[in-house]
């Protein structure tokens, strides 16, 4: 295990290199990668969405493609379609953008509402199915895709239904100043793009992700899991709670942030650390909240001082493990 952790450093360590000062939101990429789930990036323009997944995809040796959504594309440009060919007498499959290890889908919410759904049997299921015939797509496979939150001219707002399906949102925010002099500095001459160092086979991406899977989890964190999302239904401020495919995300996301801190077993700060991002898109506000100004960020940081944590003593302390945070 500690050689596998070794490697996912030296990942993080690569794309820090050119998305500079966001060590925090890559080391949540990466969980959510080594936790078999999918990214939303949503922020505003040029702040390195399109670079940060770039950035993985040649650190990890991943196939990629990316899709530019735009109004007019097709589901056929996401799944494929199967062509005649020259005999005139077979089909042939044309195998769509989705069909790669990491698909970057920029800008999701300016694409059709029947383009945005043709991805979700991919995301559930890992299947492309056309026209009755079913592929799976590549392993390891995320998806990983961004969206604007402001000017809302020509986009189409993503159903809850595909936003749940999305393990993790986050914003990667604009960068501080010795950040941003950093980054001026790196792109005189070159494409820090280019200097990326692949450090890990597709392969050994998937035996990461079966470790993830073996880590530990006591009864009292699968209990602290359930009362934190529990409280996200029963919240009179909320018209939609948190799904059990978000207890699920919950759960996959704070293994994967126990294997990257070094440890096979999970501690309750692994819940706390990722429990906003893995739930405030899958929660939907009444309006007596908005009325009042409150947000959902406010609501999940009212639930964690609510809902006490459970004191794991037997696997060791909090001190004892090296932490990615």
């Amino acid at each position: 295990m500690e050689a596998y952790n070794n490697k996912a450093i030296q990942i993080m360590n690569e794309v820090n290199n050119v998305v500079i000062g966001k060590r925090v939101i890559i080391g949540k990429v990466l969980t959510a990668i080594l936790a078999k789930g999918h990214i939303l990036l949503e922020d505003y323009p040029g702040v390195g969405k399109t670079t940060l997944a770039l950035a993985f995809s040649k650190a990890m040796a991943l196939k990629h493609n990316r899709l530019q959504f735009t109004p007019d594309v097709l589901p056929t440009d996401v799944l494929g379609f199967h062509m005649l060919t020259k005999d005139g007498e077979s089909y042939q499959y044309k195998p769509g953008a989705i069909m790669c290890n990491l698909f970057l889908a920029d800008e999701i919410n300016r694409t059709s509402s029947k383009t945005q759904s043709a991805l979700l049997e991919v995301m559930e299921e890992g299947k492309v199915t056309v026209d009755s015939v079913t592929r799976d797509v590549p392993k390891p496979f995320v998806v990983m895709a961004t969206q604007n939150p402001i000017g809302s001219i020509g986009t189409q707002m993503l159903p809850e239904s595909q936003l749940d399906r999305f393990m993790i949102r986050l914003s990667m925010g604009y960068p501080d100043i010795k950040s941003e002099i950093n980054i001026l500095k790196h792109r005189q001459s070159s494409n820090p793009l280019e200097n990326v160092v692949q450090v890990v086979e597709a392969d050994e991406i998937l035996r990461m992700q079966n470790m993830v899977e073996e880590v530990y989890i006591h009864d009292s964190i699968y209990e602290y899991i359930t009362l934190l999302v529990k409280q996200t239904r029963d919240n009179p401020l909320v018209e939609l709670g948190v799904s059990p495919r978000g207890s699920l995300a919950i759960m996959n996301m704070v293994k994967a942030t126990a294997f990257l801190s070094g440890r096979d077993y999970v501690i309750p700060s692994d819940v706390s650390y990722i429990f906003k991002d893995v739930a405030a898109h899958r929660m939907i506000l009444r309006a007596k909240a908005r009325v009042n100004n409150i947000t959902v960020d406010n609501l999940l940081d009212d639930i964690l001082r609510v809902v006490r944590p459970p004191r794991i003593t037997s696997k060791g302390s909090v001190a004892e493990y090296g932490d990615i945070r």
